[in-house]
């Protein structure tokens, strides 16, 4: 039987890598070792998760273990070198807030952790296909220099801009700031092309921009389609920062996002990299999210406006996806940014509602 090793796998791609991949016949081995308690609080914990993935489904294999274990990688992709096809890598710490508040842990976790399982993977599985979210803050600021007209309830390009349809992967990385997960995630995502080049691996680099869904354990410092629903059905306040409200950005279900996992593998590429995202057909502004939670949700969402911005973070973020089109004419999107919220509503209202009772 195929194997795939998915780290992360409590969280929000990882957990529907691993039943997506187990659908698909595969093995899946799971690394989890619940650090996004210890970045986000116990709400945020993916303990439960991988207790449901242990419970649904056959041959999944859950293995506590800490991507910056670089000897206990080795052994795990030894122990099962001659089947593992597959390698998903989504384990990170994902918040550029949080960075700045451990910048040792953060880069441990993203660059070297991702340096332990490439590795592990070129030592014992050159040939199984290593796919990488990586992120687009990998890009800094440098986005936020783009021309934008203010409209409304929005932020936006000239229809007559290159980059209207989305930004591509050919916008520099260098001369800007980053924030420091941007940095660690940019070590780990160079590290990911230089292995696939070098080494003749089959890599590839997935640039997300909000990655989504009803599993998201959304918290202030990350995932804000899924934290803001949530508020909403629960009453919770929600700061709003920067930017009038109008910064915009792409939404991708996970859904959509391991098919894009599974067309790779299919037909894998050495060193690729693309932006993935929702693009032009998902995306939206704070206002108008906040306005869409509300219908949804039929409440008022109370929230308020902070007149600063997060160090690095984007006014505006629409994905190219032509990129990744023209070489998988195949996958398209099925999640517009409605679908969305009201599959992160229909999927968590009942639990939200009943711990506010």
């Amino acid at each position: 039987m195929p194997t795939a090793i998915i780290t992360g796998s409590g969280g929000l791609i990882g957990s529907e890598s691993a039943r997506y991949f187990a659908e698909q016949g595969f093995r899946v081995i799971g690394i989890e070792n619940d650090m996004r308690a210890r970045f986000f609080g116990p709400e945020a914990s993916t303990e439960h998760v991988s207790q449901r993935l242990e419970a649904d489904l056959d041959g999944f294999e859950a293995v506590s273990m800490d991507i910056r274990d670089a000897d206990g990688i080795l052994r795990l992709f030894a122990r099962h070198a001659a089947d593992v096809e597959l390698v998903v890598h989504t384990a990170a710490q994902p918040s550029h807030d949080w960075a700045a508040s451990d910048p040792q842990t953060d880069f441990t976790v993203n660059a070297n952790g991702t340096l332990n399982l490439l590795q592990a993977a070129r030592e014992h599985t050159p040939d199984a296909s290593f796919i990488f979210t990586s992120t687009n803050k990998v890009y800094g600021d440098t986005p936020n220099a783009l021309p934008l007209v203010e409209q409304e309830r929005r932020l936006e390009l000239p229809e007559d801009h290159a980059y209207y349809g989305g930004v591509p992967t050919s916008m520099s990385i260098d001369h800007c700031t980053h924030s420091l997960f941007g940095v660690s995630k940019a070590a780990a995502d160079l590290a990911v092309q230089e292995y696939g080049r070098y080494f003749d691996m089959p890599t590839v680099c997935f640039r997300g921009g909000c990655l989504t869904g009803p599993q998201h354990a959304g918290a202030q410092l990350h995932g804000f389609l899924a934290y803001l629903m949530r508020c909403t059905v629960m009453g919770t306040p929600y700061t709003v920062f920067g930017y009038g409200g109008k910064q915009v950005r792409d939404n991708i279900h996970a859904h959509d996002v391991v098919r894009a996992f599974h067309a790779f593998h299919r037909a894998p590429r050495s060193a690729a990299v693309y932006n993935l995202g929702g693009g032009r057909a998902s995306n939206v502004s704070m206002l108008e999210a906040i306005d869409l939670c509300q219908e949804i949700a039929d409440t008022e969402l109370r929230w308020e406006l902070s007149d600063e911005n997060r160090v690095g973070d984007h006014r505006w973020w629409v994905s190219d996806l032509d990129a990744f089109q023209a070489d998988y004419p195949d996958w398209q999107l099925t999640f517009g940014i409605r679908d969305v919220l009201e599959d992160i509503h229909r999927r968590n209202v009942e639990q939200w509602q009943a711990a506010v009772r």
